[in-house]
């Protein structure tokens, strides 16, 4: 189990303030994810959702969430499911982003990582992680995939 994991287990369980504790200290690790103000509401190897509020500071001049913080919260997501998904004799990178924005992100988006167990098997080299940002009517805003460049850890 990797450190984040266990952090997690650890603050999940303390109800209201919990998730709260664990995301902040987990956007202390690559600092920029403060800027949206993340919310981890789901972490397990292979899952992880960061909830984006909808509020002013991360409006575009539509006031809708604008398209970089969407790819944020994205790239949270990825990367605590990276951390707890992949085996300990490897390494990741991330390596590259394709996203395409289907419908305005006019409430709350939750962002979602996903990756099947057998990828991360047999991983060597690309990685593709799907990534989706979803409105609170269920609404795809915003679909894709993150790259990982996965190799073996050197020794």
């Amino acid at each position: 189990m990797s450190q984040l994991e266990s952090l997690w287990n650890t603050t999940s369980r303390m109800p209201v303030i919990g998730k709260k504790v664990f995301s902040l200290a987990f956007s202390q690790k690559a600092p920029y994810f403060g800027s949206i103000r993340p919310l981890v509401t789901e972490l397990r190897p292979n899952r992880a959702a960061v909830r984006i509020r909808h509020r002013r500071r991360v409006h575009n001049h539509l006031g809708t969430v604008h398209a970089i913080a969407l790819c944020n919260g994205l790239e949270m997501a990825m990367g605590a499911l990276a951390e707890v998904t992949i085996p300990t004799d490897k390494r990741w990178i991330p390596k590259g982003m394709e996203v395409a924005y289907t419908a305005k992100a006019t409430s709350d988006i939750t962002c979602i990582a996903e990756t099947d167990q057998e990828q991360w098997d047999t991983a060597d080299g690309d990685l593709p992680v799907r990534v989706k940002g979803v409105r609170d009517d269920g609404t795809v805003v915003v679909e894709g995939v993150i790259r990982l460049w996965v190799t073996p850890k050197k020794r």
